[in-house]
């Protein structure tokens, strides 16, 4: 446990059966640390209750403050990462700000939830959403009526950021009104679909609608409501699910990032419930992406899109290069698929899109975002500031930096698997083992793991980088050791 979170054990490793948590593993002195701190100092200078507005709105009730301005239509889609963001950073950090700010939104969302079952009976029993003209919309189309959903800026890509906000509140800090408020909203979307045919689930997932089968996936795993999973798989877009389970590419000029979420949630279905078909289709997507879409600094996409391969030089001639949303979600997606099955090729990809990709994402002065990394030669990188810009890059890079710490070690029975070169320090509290790992990489090119408590035997997996395989040798004890 990190000294000072006041945290135990977290609902992270139950959940995430090869995760530490993240109270468990302390980032040292180095760019990770820096980054982590400077962005919780960006984050502690949005105004929560104007992030709160668009939610109390829809439910009825008198907002605190006005609403952002930004992404009018996609209301609330900031806020609910920044829930996410600060339960992470109370986690990672037992930061007294961030928990504050965490227990005020969660006591809000309660208000709000409550308001919403009281002023919207009939469709918003559960309801967290902050979409304008919500009552609409959802009473349209749970009749089957999708006119409004059609014409509406992606409905259940906006929802899901509040699923995932909540569901983050009890992974990573163990609050349980979070996981009674995310329950809650579950069984909302379900209601909402119960009575779609398969037909009208495809028409309803042609529109981005993120990892809404990975939400139900894990209210299943924390529920055990075997509800949930049907839900994960009726939210399981057939249209991309079925070609790349036999390992078809069919992702040549679709929008990128409405595609990356939904194998995250393909993954997961394959890990709870054992269906080949989802880990067929997860594994060659990441494959296809990787090997075939990805640029040497690990984003893929350009103006959004994943190019045909003629119209790839593109990518030198258009200022929108790779999204940053994009590699946030091939991440979460390579931990999924790393926790299937262990291979070196996905602790590469991590490595090089986290250090090229999502670490410079990041002002290193005043801490602003990127949404786009443009490979045109010469180009320049837009950054965001606090309070003024709300695109879709801002919301998802809140949290990347909050979790630097996350995928450094993973953990089998009797295995640790060093997965980055990151200056840290782990607690393997099963094996009451803590080790430290010394490093200035990608300043050097060396590490050094010194176990400073505890003793225990168990197998010590290093990665062992494609791009050091010359002169590449590790030491024990001041032995050499062969690789």
């Amino acid at each position: 446990m990190l000294p000072g979170s006041g945290l135990e054990a977290l609902a992270q490793s139950k959940l995430y059966s090869n995760q530490f948590d993240l109270n468990e593993v302390l980032l040292l002195e180095g760019p990770m640390q820096e980054g982590r701190d400077l962005n919780i100092e960006v984050l502690l200078q949005y105004d929560v209750d104007r992030l709160l507005a668009p939610f109390r709105i829809q439910a009825g009730l008198e907002p605190k403050s006005d609403p952002y301005a930004n992404w009018a239509g996609l209301d609330g889609h900031v806020g609910e990462h920044y829930l996410s963001a600060m339960a992470m950073n109370y986690a990672a950090t037992g930061n007294a700000d961030c928990k504050s700010r965490m227990n005020y939104i969660i006591a809000e969302l309660d208000t709000i939830q409550q308001a919403n079952a009281v002023n919207n009976p009939s469709w918003g029993v559960g309801y967290l959403g902050g979409m304008p003209g919500s009552e609409i919309l959802w009473t349209n189309l749970k009749i089957g009526d999708l006119t409004t959903y059609k014409q509406t800026w992606a409905p259940w890509y906006n929802l899901h950021k509040m699923y995932a906000g909540l569901r983050n509140a009890w992974l990573y800090a163990d609050d349980n009104l979070a996981k009674k408020l995310f329950l809650n909203y579950c069984d909302l979307g379900i209601m909402i679909i119960a009575d779609l045919d398969a037909a009208q689930m495809e028409k309803m997932l042609d529109e981005e609608h993120v990892g809404m089968n990975e939400v139900y996936a894990d209210a299943f795993e924390i529920s055990k409501d075997p509800k949930y999973l049907e839900a994960a798989k009726r939210f399981s877009h057939k249209r991309l699910l079925n070609p790349l389970a036999e390992v078809e590419d069919v992702l040549y000029n679709m929008h990128a990032n409405t595609q990356v979420p939904k194998f995250m949630g393909f993954a997961r279905i394959a890990e709870l419930s054992g269906t080949e078909k989802y880990e067929d289709a997860s594994e060659f997507f990441w494959e296809t992406v990787v090997e075939n879409r990805t640029l040497a600094f690990g984003g893929n996409s350009r103006r959004e899109h994943f190019p045909s391969k003629a119209s790839s030089i593109d990518y030198v001639n258009v200022i929108d290069g790779p999204e940053t949303c994009n590699s946030y979600n091939m991440l979460k997606l390579t931990e999924d698929l790393f926790r299937l099955d262990p291979q070196a090729k996905y602790a590469e990809y991590y490595e090089r899109t986290l250090f090229n990709h999502i670490r410079s994402s990041q002002h290193p002065e005043h801490g602003g975002y990127v949404y786009f990394t443009s490979a045109r030669p010469r180009h320049y990188r837009v950054y965001s500031a606090p309070n003024e810009a709300m695109c879709c890059c801002v919301s998802t890079v809140m949290e990347n930096y909050d979790k630097y710490n996350q995928f450094i070690y993973t953990h089998s029975d009797n295995a640790l698997y060093v997965n980055l070169f990151v200056a840290s320090e782990v607690n393997w509290s099963e094996k009451g083992v803590t080790l430290k790992q010394t490093t200035d990489f990608p300043e050097e090119e060396q590490t050094k793991l010194e176990i400073t408590k505890g003793e225990a035997s168990f197998d010590l997996k290093l990665h062992f980088p494609s791009w050091a395989r010359e002169g590449f040798y590790s030491t024990l004890n001041l032995l050499q050791m062969t690789c």
